[in-house]
């Protein structure tokens, strides 16, 4: 087995939460609205699979060592099925060009498929990132049920936080949950039958072959990371196993929903992030049947992204607002939504790079700007700009001036906008989000956000860029 291992993990939720009890309340003349227990998460507006990825891969890749050799992105709701969201992955991250771009779709257990693959792989730092945003019809179990979110991980050679003792595979066309082109929305098939076939003709033998490979028992698993399409199944495999291992999924599902192919990824920060070392911790990617992989945590982690982002975020309450922002309802924005907002592919080819990066130019004299302009804006300077590159993704920042109003389109208002200062001295004009009551202060420190710019409705395309957050979240309350 090649001496690889997981280097590090990220994970990524949006801002808002939607409170079910808000739905059940709505819907209760319907008789819908689930339980109304917990929370799912919402991605804004600006926010896709590619977008909360991005998020996730710059948790993950931050005590990462050495060039990026393979980047992998997966999802079942990437925006585009003809355009590379690993390389616009990679672009934002301002990985090598040369790097090894993949995109994986069609199946929720992709991302496990990837770690398993980049486990057994040749030399060289991998990325593997998962992201959703999956549509749902409004009144649905899945629209209550499922969150937005992503996770990541980062494989390399050598020693890490986690090594692979063992895997096992069962494929199985089993459709307990399918998304036709067609029709664009989730099927499922009823649970109970869904439950039996998956246990006995999948994840049970999977599960078995990958503690034989293993040379272990159930009772040596610690911690379990099972996303569950339907409830019930780790403890009916539990049973059946002998596994007393607590499902740190038990957490995700109530406070965020179910993520779809980030689950098992996002779940894995969670368990590395509490684990010990020596601990065996089981991993499951399911949908058309099962990856089960058992990882001996290796090293003690201090890093928490996935813990935090559960502990943050803005209650939504609003059910209305949760369907203009999943689709479920089209508003008449007016004129001021009419305007064109086509991308020219010339402009991309030229400036998408620098656009994707949010690369600005350290200028002769030594000022940095964005964008670099022909002529530097630097007063000093009366020649053409010869620019070093400056990553501005991650250079502290602050307000400057920010404005709120309803005259530009937005279709989460308001907008946003304002004069933000890097402490590298860059001072770029930019749009603000995850800003959730009253605007930010001048003088608050903000934290960069890749997001979709614009979306031509006309074309169905959509841009990239960066805006500035706030650069702490608020703590959410506990469940009721």
């Amino acid at each position: 087995m090649a001496n690889r291992s997981i280097q590090s993990t990220g994970a990524y939720l949006p801002l808002l939460r939607f409170e079910r009890k808000a739905a059940r309340a709505e819907l209760s003349w319907a008789g819908l609205g689930g339980n109304g227990k917990g929370r799912r998460t919402v991605a804004g507006w600006d926010e896709d699979a590619l977008t909360q990825a991005v998020e996730a891969a710059r948790e993950a890749l931050a005590p990462a060592q050495g060039p990026v050799a393979r980047v992998v992105f997966a999802s079942t709701s990437a925006a585009f099925s003809d355009r590379s969201q690993s390389v616009l992955l990679s672009e934002a991250l301002n990985l090598p060009r040369d790097a090894e771009t993949v995109d994986l779709a069609n199946c929720r257990r992709s991302a496990v498929s990837a770690l398993l693959r980049a486990l057994r792989g040749p030399e060289g730092v991998e990325l593997i990132a998962a992201g959703e945003k999956r549509a749902t019809q409004p009144g649905s179990a899945a629209n209550l049920s499922w969150g937005d979110g992503a996770g990541a991980v980062v494989v390399g050679d050598g020693p890490g936080i986690a090594r692979l003792r063992g895997a096992g595979r069962v494929n199985l066309d089993l459709l307990d949950s399918y998304t036709s082109v067609a029709r664009g929305l989730p099927y499922a098939a009823e649970e109970r039958f869904t439950r039996d076939v998956m246990l006995s003709e999948a994840l049970i033998p999977a599960a078995k072959a990958a503690l034989a490979e293993a040379g272990l028992r159930a009772e040596d698993v610690a911690l379990a990371v099972v996303p569950e399409p339907v409830s019930g199944l780790y403890a009916a495999a539990a049973r059946k196993l002998g596994l007393s291992a607590p499902n740190v999924i038990d957490r995700l599902a109530p406070e965020a929903g179910e993520l779809g192919t980030a689950a098992p990824l996002f779940g894995l920060a969670l368990a590395l992030e509490q684990a010990e070392p020596g601990q065996i911790v089981l991993l499951v990617g399911c949908g058309n049947g099962c990856d089960v992989l058992l990882l001996e945590v290796t090293t003690k982690t201090h890093n928490r992204p996935a813990h935090q982002a559960l502990d943050e975020g803005v209650p939504l309450t609003s059910y209305s607002r949760l369907l203009s922002l999943t689709g479920g309802i089209d508003l008449d924005w007016g004129p001021r939504a009419e305007v064109n907002q086509k991308v020219s592919a010339s402009v991309l080819a030229r400036h998408g790079r620098e656009m994707h990066g949010f690369v600005g130019g350290r200028d002769q004299g030594g000022n940095v700007q964005f964008p670099k302009t022909p002529m530097p804006v630097n007063p000093g300077l009366d020649e053409a700009g010869a620019y070093q590159d400056v990553i501005l993704r991650d250079e502290p920042a602050r307000v400057v001036s920010i404005t709120a109003d309803r005259l530009n389109f937005t279709p989460d208002p308001p907008f946003h906008f304002g004069l933000v200062q890097f402490e590298n001295g860059a001072r770029v004009v930019m749009e603000h989000c995850d800003v959730e009551g009253g605007a930010q202060q001048v003088g608050a420190p903000l934290r960069m956000r890749f997001r979709i710019k614009a979306i031509d409705r006309q074309r169905q395309f959509r841009s990239y860029f960066w805006k500035a957050a706030p650069l702490a979240r608020p703590q959410l309350a506990a469940k009721e």
